[in-house]
């Protein structure tokens, strides 16, 4: 059989999951490709905000292992995708050409559509301004923090559901984290958390059950919700929004827009939006030799990592099953799975499939959960990239399932 060439553009966690779930066969000859040296593993990224966990801990060097599995790095950026020919180009002038690609280069977040985010705003969404955030934390004296999540926009080729704010997981761990540390250093009387979505709801990715769980612990700890506020500038003093409203601001703590690199519309293969509309085995809707995965994918809804390695598994098992005619094509079947830290020992899991028309919308409060948060960050650092074997996680849904005929049972929140 002649070696077939894949490229996989990105190497976060969807395009590290593709590479480890390739490198085992032999007739493969796979190349990541990022401009980036380093990996960052964004769920460690408000620890690294609100703790002050060392930002080293959360990057992993790329060139070592890849190389060390017998694959091939290359440190650039892509300037230039030819579908039709099979090749990219390098910003450095190489041309590469590709049986199959892999595009997981995620979406990014754009900072800079924030009128005053670089003067006034913070955020933990890159580890440059997670470590800046902890820094303005560590001298907070006290005062109005706000939070919250820009509006991002998205295309309509597949249908996958219209989220406003596609992941707002990270602006709970913001508000519960920093509610912990202001209180930790005899602070919190001496400011107020509001936070702020552009929704009708809060957590749109959630069902009911969940989010009036977590919604009862906001009003415990004085966290202030407001709904339909879309963010259009930050100054000094103050956040202001479409709707002619401001609120007064002595910290802003926001999640940026997602949006997509020039590259992709350039190229014709992003939707309107300029994410990339793939069917549900990945696999481009123009395009048999491209896939993608993970946020810069069209039906990734929401923006989470449980999702991108998801359809990382998915596109390596139809890429496989095209090139050896054996095996099964693994399914989609998205669900919001992720560990919220709280503070402390603090953590709540949340599992529900609610957005996809499923039955399940569990919780689980508890300091096991933050165990497991920290097994898992652990586990992806010292493995440099992998992830949690597949026996982990049927005994984390084996637990979820004894508790789902009692939801309140399972969500022991104080």
């Amino acid at each position: 059989m002649k070696t077939k060439k894949i490229v996989i553009i990105g190497g976060g966690f969807a395009g590290l999951r593709a590479f480890y779930g390739l490198k085992h066969h032999k007739e493969l000859d796979v190349t990541i490709i990022d401009k980036r040296s380093k990996s960052v593993e964004k769920p460690s990224l408000p620890e690294v905000a609100f703790s002050g966990k060392d930002v080293s801990k959360v990057l992993i060097d790329l060139k070592e292992i890849v190389e060390h599995h017998h694959g091939h790095y290359i440190n650039d950026e892509v300037i230039k995708i030819n579908p039709k020919l099979k090749h990219i180009h390098l910003k450095n002038g190489a041309k590469i050409n590709f049986d199959y690609l892999i595009i997981a280069t995620g979406a990014y977040k754009a900072f800079d559509a924030i009128k005053g985010f670089n003067e006034f705003g913070n955020s933990m969404c890159d580890e440059h301004h997670a470590v800046k955030l902890w820094e303005e934390i560590k001298d907070f004296k006290g005062g109005n923090v706000v939070i919250g999540t820009a509006k991002s926009v998205f295309g309509t080729r597949v249908k996958a559901p219209q989220l406003i704010a596609p992941c707002e997981g990270p602006i709970g761990e913001a508000m519960f984290m920093l509610d912990y540390h202001l209180r930790h250093k005899n602070l919190r009387d001496q400011s107020t958390i509001k936070v702020f979505t552009p929704g009708e709801i809060f957590f749109e990715d959630i069902g009911d059950h969940v989010r009036n769980k977590v919604g009862g612990v906001m009003q415990k700890r004085d966290i202030s919700l407001h709904n339909n506020k879309v963010i259009v500038e930050i100054t000094k003093n103050e956040i202001k929004y479409e709707d002619g409203t401001s609120m007064p601001c002595d910290l802003a703590i926001i999640i940026p827009p997602y949006k997509t690199f020039p590259l992709y519309k350039d190229s014709g293969l992003g939707d309107e939006a300029g994410f990339i509309p793939t069917d549900k085995t990945m696999k481009h809707l123009d395009y048999d030799a491209i896939y993608a995965v993970g946020d810069i994918n069209a039906l990734a809804q929401p923006k989470l990592g449980h999702i991108a390695i998801h359809q990382a598994d998915i596109a390596v098992s139809a890429i496989m099953k095209e090139i050896k005619g054996e095996g099964e094509i693994i399914d989609f079947e998205p669900n919001v799975f992720c560990i919220m830290n709280m503070g402390g020992t603090d953590a709540t899991l949340i599992y529900s499939d609610h957005l996809y028309n499923g039955t399940n919308d569990l919780a689980f409060h508890s300091p096991f959960a933050h165990m497991m948060k920290w097994g898992f960050d652990s586990y992806y650092f010292y493995t440099k990239g992998h992830m949690p074997p597949d026996f982990s996680m049927k005994a984390t849904e084996k637990i979820l399932s004894w508790f789902k005929t009692d939801k309140d049972k399972f969500i022991p929140f104080n």
